[in-house]
């Protein structure tokens, strides 16, 4: 929620160098960042960043809730056009397993103006990853705060919920990498 480090303006996101200065090339290419709060970044393999969080803009363009930028900073606009009108509300977590896909977890209830509750899976490129959605049923009661994958690739998610696909269950859920519930 920042928006300043050391006295120089600094909208929500820097990265430091090793010496613990600022990068000031990677903040150049960042243009005038967010225009609100991050809740999550994660880097990919490929050192591709995935920023989510209750911002709607990044440097002037609209971008809800979730985008990739290059290493250097800049946007990964193709990423973006896959995603398309993006998420309704927060995204509060982001994890990216070892298959290269891209679980996001909060508050929003639609991804591209289509139900998608509290938590996403998206391929690669930014597009839905319609199969895990179908096969992971309904969360109610409350957003997605935290998502890790296991080294077996199950997925660990837990927050506020109190039930999904009509079963109840309480913050904490354990899933198949399919989308479906492990037991």
């Amino acid at each position: 929620e920042f928006s300043t480090l050391d006295g120089t303006t600094r909208n929500r996101l820097v990265r430091l160098n090793s010496s613990g200065t600022v990068d000031t090339t990677f903040y150049t290419n960042l243009v005038t960042a967010f225009n609100n709060s991050i809740y999550n970044i994660e880097i990919q393999s490929d050192g591709k960043i995935i920023v989510g969080g209750i911002f709607t803009a990044f440097s002037g363009n609209t971008r809800n809730r979730l985008l990739r930028l290059n290493s250097t900073g800049t946007e990964d606009t193709s990423f973006y056009t896959n995603l398309g009108t993006g998420f309704n509300s927060a995204i509060q977590s982001v994890d990216i397993p070892s298959d290269g896909k891209i679980l996001a977890g909060g508050s929003f209830s639609t991804l591209n103006s289509v139900t998608r509750v509290g938590l996403v899976r998206l391929n690669s490129d930014g597009t839905d990853d319609t199969a895990f959605y179908t096969n992971l049923g309904t969360f109610q009661g409350g957003s997605i705060v935290d998502i890790k994958t296991q080294s077996n690739g199950r997925i660990l998610v837990g927050g506020g919920f109190t039930s999904l696909g009509g079963s109840t269950r309480n913050k904490l859920v354990r899933l198949n990498s399919d989308g479906t519930e492990n037991y």
